[in-house]
């Protein structure tokens, strides 16, 4: 048994430990023991990776373990990790570690809110080890199921519509993908649905390719807010709880990237050669349309949920350009923006919980009320417009320069478009700093609010050192990055 099976196994007993807790301060203590121990073996795990590879150790799957499961259709139980797994690994323990914290007071029916909680973690664990596509996929769906109720019971607004929207849009995405998936194992002659294996087979003829291609990449791209299927997106955000809106955002939306890449441009790489230019310009239109959706909000979660599909956008994008610097730079910005956002949606939250409004028209001069707090939006919402010194920029930086490596007009005038982006992104984030932070203090009753308690300062800190550090040396998560990229884009581009 593979030692990455605690990532599910440590959550199950956190469902556990949470059904049998009689109050308030034992399910705490379960969840921070349980989040405390997945952060610690998610650092423990990532540098096992870089030791491995300092050893020379270049296997493209380490610690892999495979079991038959349903044996009829070769199901089984197989889980791997290679660079890109570790980082996202990494990011969800660190979200669902600072996601506890910020949850610390919500009420009521805390114990029932942190077993979905939990549930929707342990499928993202599960996905994201995961090397069969029908394990990948039950994962898949143990993540997307919670959002309802999380959303429905906890949310806030126009919480039932925005539970129901998003429930409907990620289900018809999973329905694309189930028919993807038996396309691949059914046209391939496997005998596994390991990922793995189908893709060093290279036998899917092209034309099945081009059929079941847009399947898997619309698919997974419905929740990685891919244009136009990005609409549940940001009203899932504005009506999601603190916590969850940090995991959905951070988390959840890269379980889309990731299966892009891992699954739709992997598995099927002629199609993606082909029709790559179709979602080239649809991912553009997502980059471009989400930051300037975002100009125009004057809901906070509104303007942090466009910046996400924008963002997320740029993730797609940069896969598709399918160079070795653009397709690390798509995981680091995987990587950077689920910790960006998290914050944020931390902060927002927070912000939120005292003033009770989130209409920026009604915020202002927070920054002498709640210094703490607002000095966490400010460096947030510098390292979201991409400043030097924050994981925004070397993952950018890399998206851009690795896209303009095309030399051809149609991708390099896609990268000029999707770059405006970077105008447009600091246009929103200053003017909501200046608007919300600074000035006269909006309202008499904010004089009396208070600052950061000692649970949101343990969240917002530990995002920002993650955030700083990862800007600051970014160096050993591009190389793990690198690395596994290598064999994947070998196999798309041959």
């Amino acid at each position: 048994m593979s030692i990455l099976t605690l990532f599910v196994v440590i959550p199950a007993l956190m469902l556990l430990g949470l059904w049998l807790a009689k109050n308030l301060n034992q399910v705490r203590g379960v969840m921070v023991a349980g989040a405390s121990c997945l952060l610690a073996l998610s650092i423990w795990l990532t540098i096992y990776f870089i030791q491995q590879r300092a050893a020379g150790n270049t296997d493209t799957m380490l610690l892999t373990y495979s079991t038959p499961w349903f044996k009829p259709l070769n199901i089984a139980y197989a889980v791997g990790v290679d660079g890109i797994s570790v980082v996202m690994l990494l990011l969800s323990s660190i979200i669902v570690f600072t996601g506890t914290f910020a949850s610390w007071q919500l009420k009521p029916l805390t114990k029932e809110y942190f077993l979905w909680f939990t549930l929707l973690s342990t499928g993202v664990f599960g996905f994201f080890i995961s090397i069969d596509m029908f394990t990948m996929f039950m994962f898949y769906e143990v993540a997307l199921i919670p959002m309802y109720l999380l959303i429905g019971v906890w949310g806030s607004g126009h919480k039932e519509y925005s539970a129901m929207k998003l429930t409907l849009m990620l289900m018809g995405g999973s329905a694309l993908l189930i028919l993807g998936i038996l396309g691949i194992y059914y046209f391939s002659g496997a005998t596994t649905m390991n990922v793995n294996e189908i893709a060093q087979m290279h036998n899917i003829p092209v034309n099945i390719q081009k059929i079941f291609f847009p399947f898997i990449f619309i698919g997974f791209g419905v929740l990685g807010a891919l244009f136009p299927f990005h609409t549940w997106s940001p009203d899932g955000h504005a009506s999601a709880p603190t916590a969850v809106s940090m995991l959905h955002a951070g988390v959840l939306m890269k379980l889309g990237g990731y299966g892009c890449f891992r699954v739709a441009m992997y598995l099927l790489p002629e199609a993606a050669n082909e029709l790559a230019w179709i979602f080239i310009i649809l991912t553009t239109i997502s980059v471009v349309y989400g930051a300037l959706s975002a100009c125009v909000q004057t809901d906070l979660k509104y303007i942090n949920a466009y910046s996400s599909v924008s963002h997320c956008g740029l993730v797609l994008f940069a896969l598709l350009m399918m160079t070795k610097t653009s397709c690390t730079g798509a995981i680091l910005q995987m990587l950077s923006h689920g910790l960006m956002t998290a914050l944020f949606f931390a902060l927002i939250g927070m912000i939120y919980g005292r003033t009770h409004t989130r209409d920026i028209r009604k915020l202002g001069g927070l920054m002498k009320v709640m210094p703490f707090l607002s000095v966490g939006y400010v460096i947030a919402g510098l390292a979201n417009l991409g400043l030097p010194g924050f994981s925004g920029f070397i993952a950018e930086m890399s998206i851009f320069v690795g896209s303009f490596e095309n030399a051809d007009a149609f991708h390099r005038t896609a990268t000029i478009i999707a770059c405006t982006s970077i105008v447009v992104t600091a246009v929103y984030i200053l003017r909501v700093v200046g608007k919300i932070l600074y000035g006269e203090v909006a309202d008499k009753h904010y004089l009396e609010l208070t600052d950061a308690t000692w649970d949101e300062r343990i969240a917002v800190c530990c995002l920002i050192f993650c955030v700083a550090g990862l800007g600051v040396a970014p160096l050993w998560a591009s190389n793990v990055i690198a690395d596994a990229i290598g064999p994947i884009l070998n196999n798309i581009i041959m």
